[in-house]
């Protein structure tokens, strides 16, 4: 059995623990299902392990952690990851939209995860809504560490939410500079690495949804992968908003697609 060195400190009464640059404490965050809370850097974190560990576990990667997140909508979704192997594990790292101290935590959680905790390489990314943001920034820098992105109504563009306005202190600029530097920042024009790394995409969108449009978001995004030469497949569904209708997170499509990516096996 391996002994996790959170678990030793714990054990042992040590309150933190160093790994390169990334500071691990105790933490309380609440999950669905049975999980290890703990905090990176100051940012809630969790991870949720399949009954057998690997020597390399494969993972996905789910966001946003914000408060309350990941809930019981998620748990059937989880239970078909953890039943084929596949551990489960997020940050929580506020309302970042995507700016680069945001992903600067995410490439400290990755790299704590695969040297420390020994998980695979290359998660496959499960990004809910303004997850996107958070997931395609940090994914199209590290390509070569994407598995594959599974997206339900995904934020992919800084415009159409949170809007500039709302987005600019996160990325410490103003609106006005946060426009000038758009294409540094905003998903739908970063995607080319990812397509020339060959990452799989498939993303769940309603075609009714008011708050993450699928015209200024998937639309775009999925129009400028397949221009790059990426694989990608939308499932357009009728009469769906951004909601919590139970079809987004018990998607048999969705999971399936996920577990490949996981594992490596996916074959779009």
């Amino acid at each position: 059995m391996k002994i996790y060195p959170l678990f030793l400190a714990l054990s042992l009464g040590l309150a933190t623990l160093s790994f390169g640059q990334a500071k691990i404490t105790e933490g309380s965050k609440k999950l669905p299902l049975k999980g290890e809370s703990f905090r990176l850097n100051g940012h809630d974190a969790f991870v949720i392990l399949p009954k057998k560990v690997d020597e390399e576990t494969p993972w996905i990667w789910y966001a946003p952690t914000l408060r309350g997140l990941p809930a019981k909508a998620e748990v059937w979704m989880f239970d078909r990851f953890l039943a084929k192997g596949i551990a489960i594990a997020g940050i929580d790292i506020g309302e970042s939209y995507g700016s680069p101290s945001g992903r600067e935590q995410y490439s400290q959680l990755y790299q704590y995860l695969i040297t420390q905790r020994k998980f695979s390489r290359k998660p496959c990314l499960l990004a809910r809504s303004r997850g996107g943001l958070m997931l395609y920034n940090w994914a199209v820098e590290n390509p070569g560490k994407v598995g594959g992105v599974a997206g339900i109504y995904p934020v992919c563009n800084l415009e159409s939410y949170p809007g500039l306005k709302n987005a600019a202190g996160a990325y410490k600029m103003t609106a006005e500079e946060l426009k000038s530097k758009l294409s540094q920042h905003n998903p739908i024009d970063r995607l080319k690495p990812l397509a020339e790394a060959g990452v799989p995409i498939l993303h769940l969108q309603g075609d009714s949804d008011q708050v993450v449009p699928h015209e200024k978001n998937t639309a775009i995004l999925a129009e400028r992968y397949k221009k790059f030469g990426g694989s990608i497949e939308v499932e357009l569904i009728k009469g769906q908003g951004h909601n919590m209708w139970k079809g987004w997170f018990q998607s048999k499509k969705l999971s399936d697609f996920a577990i490949e990516c996981a594992l490596g096996i996916t074959k779009r």
